[in-house]
């Protein structure tokens, strides 16, 4: 795939990867953006360095990523740079994603498990009690 040399539209592309509104950029750029002036970036063959700075760690990738855009290096990059569980910016505008990192039947065999080894502690209690009441009703 031939890379592209219109930076504002792979900032579009890394931007749409990352799942995220121009809105939501512009916010994370600062109080002097807004939609309509990401549109405008957007629109744009070539940025000013200050500004592609500013961009990049917006997007949190390589001003690189954004110069020298290669579809397949900045996926590779965001999935193993980016941790999509990070709530601390909400990339959708939307709800936020919740991950289980762990296997619910597994958890559920486990509490099963404790259960059933807690009844059986319980269940030997009781039998002890009985006997030590057999035990006393026949000293009397």
């Amino acid at each position: 795939m031939a890379i592209s040399t219109h930076q504002g539209e792979n900032i579009k592309s890394i931007r749409e990867i990352r799942k995220m509104k121009q809105e939501t950029l512009a916010e994370l750029m600062g109080d002097d953006w807004n939609q309509k002036k990401i549109s405008l970036l957007e629109a744009k063959e070539e940025i000013e360095p200050a500004t592609l700075d500013q961009v990049a760690n917006a997007l949190k990738v390589p001003v690189e990523s954004i110069k020298n855009y290669d579809p397949e290096a900045v996926i590779n990059f965001i999935t193993n740079n980016f941790s999509f569980h990070d709530n601390s910016v909400n990339q959708g505008g939307g709800s936020t994603n919740n991950y289980c990192n762990f296997n619910a039947l597994d958890k559920f065999v486990e509490a099963m498990e404790e259960n059933k080894k807690l009844y059986e502690r319980l269940l030997q209690a009781e039998r002890e009690k009985v006997e030590l009441v057999k035990q006393m009703l026949g000293k009397k």
